[in-house]
């Protein structure tokens, strides 16, 4: 185990016995608690070790460093030359060698790995192994070729200790299993280098704050588009509005067509932004999409603590951990309506990422609550990509210039449907744009892009925007009031974008057996607070809406 100096060995010991229960295992399959040598004799470590009766084992950077582990931090790769001491030391104490992963293990047992930052935070602190014993058959013995570790649960955190479980488990010539792989002692993998393990998405229970670092189920790169990507389906799967462009948008990108000689100035765009939101234009970055503006967030701005609230749009996570940082969770309850309680985001975090109106729950938070979330010294990124589809754009924070470290982001996709095209922009303190900016490549928007852009700040263009955005309202009450009519679906109360979430008991299968009847649903599973009985519905017009209603109510039926 490792911890935070002065954490007490109950404090341990609960981490520790929390991940015994996830694996199903009692205390006593604890053989070793393992971490970084230096760390050896830290109390809490010592006492736990004591309480479960069982050593403590230290193992040295250079040992730690060689093992590859599945779940990789930057940070404790900086602090001691091992992407995850945690993991790296569970996996060598499982395998009961020093050091020697891929030999027979010696005792069979289990062991716990841990190691602390030289920062002192617990970012990478605790791991426990477990395993099973090596075993002999018939009267002779059968020789084991080799005895290979296994992680059994990755690591998990609390604010001030981690750990990890491994398994050692014997394997005969004839049989193959995952084994510890050894690297040169100073390679370690960080998120998103080239060479890294696959980020694999960890079920999460709903609650007001999720400490573990996520690698986990929800698959964060799965988008609506990729439901109606190979299909003629009709979509209620991706949140772009119907019918658009418009034509006289169409045109404006078609004759920019005739300048692509030349490389794109973004000044005029820039300059129509900052007005659209009474803003100087250094307060104003245009970007290829709100997507962009997540992974310049996530490369340029420094952060100790991200965290980020959900459910909500998963690309900001996504490019976070890309970029080798661990993100921290705030899950909304259902029993809450999904709704912001600022006090549920840890103090100390420095970067905070919220959506607004939020997607998939179609929240709208009060613009109150969302600034209360600002602290001195804390970045508040808000995803307001939906927000030109509420009326009158209420509880928006874009123009507020009296919000420390606030960073609005704003997409041109979903109204303009403009997806194909990527344009978006960000609205922050000069210094953040600045800094941004600096991490952008040259032109970075099209020419095209641009253009679509000033024109969608125009006034006629906002008054369209307005307009569709009452549209949008009605075409929901429409869909909502059918949704009411079944009373296997439960929809998410105070829906204000353009798309509801709702609950349906096995939804997964109805979304399969509603594809098998023409129509695509949005699989709610892939967001962090949600599991497989949610989809996402986008709001459309009267006669689609009807349409799936009567394809709901066959699918439902077909289920029994």
């Amino acid at each position: 185990m490792g911890a935070r100096s002065g954490v007490p060995a109950d404090e341990v010991l609960a981490l520790v016995d929390a991940v015994l229960r996830e694996a199903g295992l009692p205390r006593a399959a604890v053989r070793t608690l393992a971490t970084l040598g230096a760390r050896a004799a830290e109390p809490g470590i010592a006492g736990a070790a004591a309480l479960l009766g069982v050593p403590v084992r230290g193992f040295a950077a250079e040992e730690l460093a060689a093992v590859s582990v599945p779940h990789p931090s930057a940070l404790p790769l900086a602090a001691t030359g091992t992407a995850s001491v945690a993991e790296a030391a569970a996996l060598l104490a499982a395998d009961g060698g020093a050091g020697t992963p891929g030999g027979t293990g010696t005792d069979g047992g289990a062991g716990a790995g841990a190691g602390t930052g030289a920062d002192g935070d617990a970012g990478e602190r605790v791991g426990t192994a477990a395993g099973a014993d090596v075993t002999v058959a018939g009267g002779a013995a059968e020789p084991v070729a080799r005895a290979r570790a296994v992680l059994l649960v990755p690591k998990r955190r609390t604010r001030r200790v981690t750990c990890a479980l491994a398994a050692s488990v014997p394997v005969r010539s004839h049989e193959d299993a995952p084994a510890v792989r050894l690297l040169p002692p100073s390679h370690g993998y960080i998120a998103g280098e080239p060479g890294s393990p696959p980020t694999i998405p960890t079920p999460h229970t709903t609650a007001a704050m999720d400490m573990h670092t996520h690698t986990d189920a929800h698959d964060l790169r799965h988008h609506g588009d990729a439901e109606v990507r190979d299909e003629k389906l009709i979509d209620l799967a991706v949140n772009v509005r119907t019918d658009t462009p418009p034509d006289w948008l169409r045109r404006r990108i078609a004759d920019s067509l005739t300048g692509l000689a030349a490389y794109p100035d973004g000044r005029v765009a820039r300059a129509a932004v900052a007005e659209r939101h009474d803003l100087p234009a250094d307060r104003v970055l245009l970007t290829a999409g709100a997507a962009e503006a997540f992974v310049l967030l996530a490369r340029a701005l420094p952060a100790r603590r991200p965290v980020v609230v959900h459910p909500q749009f998963t690309e900001p996570e996504a490019a976070l951990r890309d970029a080798g940082h661990e993100v921290d969770r705030v899950l909304l309850r259902e029993e809450d309506g999904f709704r912001l309680d600022p006090a549920a985001v840890p103090e100390d975090a420095d970067l905070v990422v919220i959506g607004n109106p939020t997607n998939p729950t179609s929240v709208l938070h009060p613009a109150a609550s969302v600034a209360a979330l600002a602290r001195p010294g804390r970045t508040l990124v808000v995803d307001e990509a939906f927000m030109d589809a509420v009326p009158g754009e209420r509880e928006s924070l874009a123009g507020r210039t009296d919000v420390p470290g606030l960073v609005v982001l704003r997409s041109l996709t979903k109204t303009w449907g403009l997806a194909g095209l990527r344009i978006g922009y960000v609205l922050a303190a000069p210094e953040t744009i600045a800094e941004l900016e600096r991490a952008q490549p040259l032109w970075p928007v099209s020419t095209p892009a641009l253009v679509a852009a000033e024109a969608c700040m125009a006034r006629a263009a906002l008054a369209e925007a307005e307009h569709a955005a009452y549209r949008i309202g009605t075409e929901r009450a429409h869909l909502l009031a059918g949704l009411a009519e079944f009373d296997e679906v439960r929809t998410v109360a105070g829906a204000e974008g353009p798309f509801v979430l709702v609950r349906i008991d096995g939804a997964d299968a109805v979304r399969e057996r509603l594809r098998s009847l023409g129509f695509a649903a949005r699989r709610g599973d892939t967001f962090p607070g949600l599991d497989r009985n949610w989809l996402r519905l986008a709001v459309r017009d009267r006669a689609t809406t009807n349409r799936f209603l009567q394809a709901l109510d066959q699918a439902l039926l077909m289920g029994g």
